[in-house]
């Protein structure tokens, strides 16, 4: 047996309710891949800020560090909102844990499962056929830009250098490689410089691409053409802001931001693995949160970071086997609770 050990960052809200389900699918397929897994239980976010004053200590950033991996259930919530910028706030957690690994990549697939065609706001006759992957850069752009206040004036500074849109813009290429081969680069370069350096490097790294078609889209039509035809996507890679709002608007093709998971990638093989949905604070506690975007969020950690992409395969078939057998979680407008869907999947791997 190959020992791994994965920090978990449960969070905040509804985050343990789902990060508990999706420990219980991975302990059922590690066996039979080889893997025996240790989980490393840490605080991260809003639990942080209540334990120790910050969303993120340097202690728990050095642990995930060393780890094989990092699986994320959802930080935040009202109880820490605040417009006071001396405060901690749970996101910064997230950003610290991004730049602090180095995982410049976020990689949210986007398909649509024929089970829940209907479930989704488009019709079924625009998502059909849709498989699409965004690869998101993580770690520079406004996010990260210089920000501040001069009396009644506040500015946001968005900066990108050759070496950052480089890099992930190889990551979105390879993908594109091993999938239809069509890369889609999203900016705003009728306006925007970021923009334009962007447009000009991805351009360098499509050379060495030669067997992937490279097409160039501003943002603003990218967003109406993921509502009028996502299927005609394949791989989009774009700047951070762009793709925080872009990612969030393909989830819902899918019928619910429930079952959508994503990893963020770095230069070597350690990972964060987390759902695409929030902390729900409405919800939290109430054993109602659907368990199956952070359990595929596991299947792409056993993917990406532990080399065991057959376990993968099981997780994300169980997935769709259960959801064709006709479980439904409250978010797709059925009864099932957290434990009742973990019961599922797991009789499902059975």
């Amino acid at each position: 047996m190959r020992k791994v050990r994965v920090v978990v960052l449960a969070g905040d809200g509804i985050g343990p309710e789902v990060i508990e389900q999706a420990t219980r699918a991975v302990d059922t397929v590690a066996p039979e891949a080889g893997l025996d897994i240790t989980w490393q239980p840490e605080l991260m976010g809003g639990c942080s800020i209540d334990a120790h004053g910050t969303a993120l200590t340097d202690a728990v950033l050095d642990t995930c560090r060393s780890a094989d991996a990092v699986l994320l259930g959802a930080v935040g919530g009202p109880k820490w909102d605040t417009t006071d910028p001396n405060a901690p706030r749970p996101e910064e957690g997230l950003l610290g844990l991004r730049a602090g690994l180095e995982l410049f990549a976020n990689l949210r697939p986007v398909k649509p499962l024929e089970a829940l065609y209907d479930a989704s706001p488009l019709r079924r006759e625009r998502i059909t056929g849709t498989d699409l992957l965004v690869v998101r850069e993580l770690t520079g752009g406004i996010y990260f830009g210089k920000r501040g206040r001069t009396g009644d004036t506040a500015f946001d500074t968005c900066t990108y250098s050759r070496d950052e849109i480089a890099r992930l813009a190889e990551v979105g290429f390879r993908a594109a490689a091993g999938r239809r081969g069509r890369v889609t680069s999203v900016d705003k370069a009728n306006v925007l410089e970021s923009s334009r350096l962007w447009r000009e490097v991805v351009m360098e790294v499509a050379t060495g691409f030669p067997e992937v078609t490279l097409n160039h889209m501003l943002v603003d039509n990218a967003a109406m053409q993921l509502c009028s035809r996502p299927a005609e996507f394949d791989v989009i890679i774009t700047e951070n802001m762009f793709g925080d709002i872009l990612s969030d608007e393909a989830a819902m093709i899918s019928g619910s931001i429930g079952l959508l998971p994503s990893a963020s990638l770095g230069a070597g093989s350690n990972g964060l693995y987390e759902p695409v949905h929030g902390s729900a604070p409405d919800i939290a506690g109430r054993g109602w949160a659907n368990p199956m975007a952070t359990v595929l969020s596991a299947a792409m950690m056993l993917r990406h970071s532990l080399d065991a992409a057959d376990a993968a395969d099981r997780l994300e078939a169980a997935v769709e086997r259960t959801l064709a057998d006709g479980a439904r979680g409250r978010d797709l407008g059925g009864e099932m609770g957290s434990a009742e869907i973990g019961d599922r999947l797991v009789a499902a791997l059975g």
